[in-house]
């Protein structure tokens, strides 16, 4: 099994280890891509210099560079600061120590990592015997090496000791870990999304564009559960839509529903209720503008039918 082990800001690390969040962003000042795991490997916190040990693992679900606004919207706190000027003043001191534009409009690079667990001071180990200096931005490790082997094991005592498990959905239900040593795949299969990154998957399975109508206007584009969360809707793709504000809550409110062969239907209400809506009314009938590539990524029929019977206000 494969593992990244990522040079971690302890700001970042001890803000978000008092707050318990279910996903966290651990984002890097460039939009420069991350391709050294797959999604639903760990991604070990190795706190930096002074301290210069492991502090904790997170999952890695998904890599997406988003505007600075749109990170902040998508995970607030959970970027590891407590208001977005905060945010904003980070990214420009980790720009300016390595000579990069400070543009407030530009990219950030989001890893998204679901289920992190923070170790108390007395549970933080030592960082591996083959760490360097010049290392940046972190360093892949492998279980087929002794000292792979050796750092994954005294994380995954201390994940037994927390008696660490899923709480919801697994990410084994979006990736698949058939392949792994039965030591790690009992781990992993218990991992589950959160909601940021149920986000950034969904954007990234719509390729930043509206199901609906097209749109790529990011800042207002949002990841629509059609089984909502709250009633046992899964953190999964297939339970997913990127949908314009204004459509997901006519979607959310029952105005505007998909087929299950994906066409758009808008409630008679919207006249009855608003005497308005012909923007909306003139979208009746068509066909999905964007689905992902992915079959398993596009939207459940069956939850389009569950959508269309309990939620659809129909007449």
């Amino acid at each position: 099994m494969d593992y990244f082990v990522g040079n971690t800001d302890p700001d970042w690390y001890r803000f978000l280890r008092e707050q318990h969040p279910d996903d966290v962003n651990f984002w890097k000042p460039s939009a420069r891509g991350f391709s050294a795991i797959q999604p639903g490997a760990p991604f070990l916190f190795r706190l930096k210099a002074p301290i210069n040990r492991i502090g904790g693992v997170g999952f890695f679900s998904a890599y997406k560079p988003l505007p600075i606004a749109v990170a902040w919207d998508a995970f607030a706190e959970r970027n590891g600061s407590e208001s977005f000027e905060d945010f904003r003043h980070k990214i420009e001191h980790y720009r300016r120590m390595n000579n990069m534009p400070n543009d407030p409009l530009s990219i950030v690079g989001c890893l998204i990592l679901t289920d992190p667990v923070f170790f108390s001071d007395e549970e933080q180990f030592a960082q591996p015997e083959d760490w360097s200096g010049p290392i940046v931005a972190g360093k892949k490790y492998s279980t087929e090496t002794s000292i792979g082997m050796r750092i994954w094991d005294q994380v995954q005592e201390r994940l037994t000791l927390r008696k660490f498990y899923a709480r919801e959905i697994s990410l084994s239900d979006q990736f698949a870990f058939d392949s792994l040593d039965e030591r790690y795949r009992e781990t992993l299969s218990r991992i589950r999304v959160g909601q940021g990154a149920f986000r950034i998957m969904v954007t990234s399975a719509y390729n930043n564009a509206c199901a609906i109508t097209g749109d790529h206007t990011l800042p207002v584009l949002e990841a629509a559960h059609i089984k909502p969360f709250s009633m046992s809707g899964p953190h999964v793709v297939s339970n997913g839509m990127l949908l314009r504000s204004d459509l997901h809550k006519l979607f959310d409110s029952g105005y505007m529903t998909i087929t299950p062969d994906y066409h758009v239907e808008v409630s008679p209400r919207i006249r009855e209720e608003y005497h308005n809506g012909k923007e909306y009314y003139s979208m009746h009938g068509k066909t999905l503008s964007i689905t992902p590539d992915r079959t398993r990524d596009r939207p459940s029929t069956d939850l389009l039918r569950w959508h269309n019977e309990n939620i659809f206000q129909a007449s």
